[in-house]
């Protein structure tokens, strides 16, 4: 069983798990269509919060991701998106683009190794088995979405992680569908959208060089799932 502990891709995609929902009322990952740029996404803030990676500003005026040299991480998922920027610098567009679409399936099965979420199986019309996602998403999931709705809605000073989920899932559009959880009310779009654009609070300027990293990464999943072809 996996003991390290989760990555931001993991805990990004345990909050988009949707219990209750989706093929017989058993559960669904919100935001499919644009699911892939937001877990690349995900994995680069986490590099960029463990000072893997840096933004650099390219020939022609983008944005590159870069290595910090003989800085990898340990865990091997995030590892993988490391050693494609360390072997040369990349536009953010061209990352997230290029890695998204192998995540989805090692992060999912982190949280299915962790007992976070369950593979099953449902018969349909009596003769087909359909593969499906069961369970609640267990204590951790409660956890990570208490920590995001005392950020959005109490407005509790967030932790750089928790500020990241965040901010991805604005960033994503997925932000509606916790509605139940975490109101769809003004004061909680426009929170969330100062996470999208780094802003902390003061007492994150310890964090300054990841959280702009990490500002940069989320506004770059924006637009790609806003502009980009759809998987």
């Amino acid at each position: 069983m996996t003991t390290a502990r989760p990555n931001l891709a993991e805990d990004l995609l345990l909050l988009l798990f949707q219990p209750n929902s989706g093929f017989q009322r058993t559960g669904s990952i919100a935001g499919e269509n644009t699911l892939f740029y937001v877990l690349a996404g995900a994995v680069l803030a986490d590099l960029g919060l463990g000072e893997h990676v840096r933004t650099a500003t390219g020939r022609f005026g983008g944005t590159l991701v870069e290595a910090v040299e003989n800085n990898p991480p340990a865990d091997e998922i995030l590892r993988s998106v490391w050693d494609y920027v360390a072997d040369k610098p990349r536009g953010i567009q061209t990352v997230l683009a290029a890695v998204g679409p192998r995540l989805r399936e090692p992060v999912l099965d982190r949280l299915i190794e962790r007992g976070d979420i369950q593979r099953g199986t449902r018969r349909t019309l009596g003769l087909f088995d359909t593969k499906v996602l069961e369970g609640t998403g267990g204590e951790r999931r409660a956890a990570l979405l208490a920590d995001v709705r005392a950020v959005l809605v109490d407005g509790v000073q967030p932790q750089p992680r928790v500020a990241a989920l965040a901010a991805l899932i604005s960033g994503s559009g997925t932000l509606p569908q916790f509605h139940r959880d975490i109101p769809w009310t003004s004061p909680v779009i426009t929170r969330a959208k100062e996470l999208e654009q780094g802003n902390w609070g003061a007492e994150a300027a310890a964090e300054a060089v990841a959280r702009t990293v990490t500002a940069v990464i989320v506004n770059n999943v924006v637009i790609a799932a806003a502009v980009l072809p759809k998987p």
